[in-house]
């Protein structure tokens, strides 16, 4: 009988494209993917540490299926993602049921270290390893829009933050490498690429020197011209940047490459410069908006979205009030928030003036009703408008409109049948907004 697989992915889109390259894996041991957990023989958790609640979260599911092994030994159980690097073979002390336990650098080796669990082991595999050019085949969650990596891990040291402590130091994909993986993707019918990395705009300084013909692809904004030509892709993206990395040279490339869609997510955490500078962010609240201000001078109608933090250890109601403000003056698309966790192993976590839950709670609530409120604002300019939307899928709340998103990256439904329509960019006439999504007319497919 075919084994059957389950996976359960929590936090980034890097972890959604760890998940994916897993599935594919496990696809090529013959494998068949199931909905419902308790169907599986195996059960795979990506889990995420960037927030205290996702944590728990993953323990609270992992006690039910442990619980469940004990009746079915065969069952297998993996923790894959940040947690399994930061707790280590703790995991297996405090879940004994647990067979697996692997860090991100690992996703493609998956199933080697399978080999080793149905020898008899437990496993633990978090040590820093370099990791090998991927041939595995992801099994992708969507038919028409892809994720690629272009580079794993981080060397920032904000304070906050425990990624650097879980996915490792920085490690460049070659530029021939994502082009073949995009190449591929386009030959397969998709149509739309995110390039990912936790600190995109580093990408390629860690690559050797330049090319024997004096060529350098070894930038992020190099790379877009690389594979900007792709047969098939139509669109694409690329996530997270930092502003301390974030050019001019870069915004000048999406001007002017058709094929870039006009979107940045530029996370700014907090709007005050001491707050900044007790992160090591790197670059003031000035230096923000001297960015945004550039990239809206070469693309006026540009989708900017962001992350922030409130509730920072030490941050005042003024401190707070200034991340109010830069919300307020440039009026994000969307904007991605949260109350500070202090996460094990990084240095804000340790320090004596943390504020009470309470405080953050207060916080996180009236930065969100403001982000709320420019949102809608933002959305007004889409009302009436013709915009290009690539049709996704089917509305699951109301089977007559297919969704898809547009260049700016919001999601827009309207009436039409997916069976037609999946992959196709299609004009769509706005006639109704909201603050993070649109609803429209079809016009005509622009593409066949």
């Amino acid at each position: 009988m075919t084994r059957r697989y389950h996976i359960t992915t929590f936090g980034c889109q890097m972890n959604k494209a760890d998940s994916e390259r897993m599935a594919g894996i496990l696809e090529t041991m013959g494998m068949t993917a199931v909905e419902e957990p308790n169907d599986a023989d195996l059960i795979l958790y990506n889990t995420c540490t960037i927030r205290d609640n996702a944590e728990q979260k993953v323990y609270s599911y992992l006690g039910r299926q442990a619980k469940r092994k004990q009746t079915q030994p065969d069952l297998t159980l993996v923790v894959a993602g940040c947690v399994a690097q930061q707790e280590g073979a703790q995991l297996l002390r405090r879940v004994p049921e647990l067979d697996l336990v692997m860090g991100p650098q690992y996703a493609n080796q998956l199933d080697s270290l399978l080999a080793q669990v149905a020898q008899g082991n437990q496993v633990v595999a978090t040590e820093p390893v370099h990791i090998m050019e991927d041939i595995t085949k992801p099994r992708r969650d969507s038919e028409v829009t892809a994720w690629v990596n272009v580079i794993y891990g981080c060397n920032e040291r904000c304070t906050y933050c425990v990624v650097p402590g879980v996915r490792g130091v920085e490690q460049s994909r070659t530029p021939e490498a994502i082009r073949d993986e995009m190449v591929m993707l386009g030959e397969q019918g998709f149509r739309e690429v995110t390039l990912l990395g936790q600190n995109i705009d580093a990408y390629g300084r860690d690559l050797p020197g330049s090319k024997p013909d004096g060529s350098n692809l070894h930038t992020l904004t190099d790379l877009l011209y690389f594979v900007h030509d792709v047969p098939g892709i139509e669109r694409i993206r690329f996530a997270t940047s930092h502003p301390r990395y974030f050019t001019e040279r870069l915004i000048k490339a999406c001007h002017e490459l058709p094929k870039i869609c006009e979107h940045f997510h530029i996370p700014f955490q907090s709007g005050d410069n001491d707050l900044l500078k007790a992160m090591s962010r790197g670059y003031t609240q000035e230096k923000y908006r001297r960015i945004i201000d550039l990239v809206r001078s070469y693309m006026p109608d540009a989708a900017i979205s962001a992350d922030a933090i409130v509730g920072f250890p030490g941050e005042t109601e003024a401190q707070f009030d200034n991340t109010m403000k830069l919300v307020e003056d440039i009026g994000f698309d969307i904007l991605n928030t949260a109350a500070y966790s202090p996460r094990p192993g990084t240095p804000a976590a340790v320090w004596d003036n943390q504020l009470s839950e309470e405080v953050k709670a207060d916080r996180l609530q009236r930065l969100n009703h403001l982000v709320g409120l420019k949102a809608a604002e933002r959305s007004q300019r889409y009302m009436g408008r013709v915009e290009q939307v690539l049709v996704e899928a089917q509305n699951p709340k109301d089977p007559t409109q297919v969704m898809g998103r547009t260049q700016g990256n919001r999601l827009t439904f309207f009436p039409g049948d997916i069976a037609e329509l999946k992959g196709q960019i299609v004009d769509v006439k706005v006639t109704e907004i909201r603050p993070f999504s649109l609803t429209g007319e079809p016009l005509m497919p622009v593409l066949a």
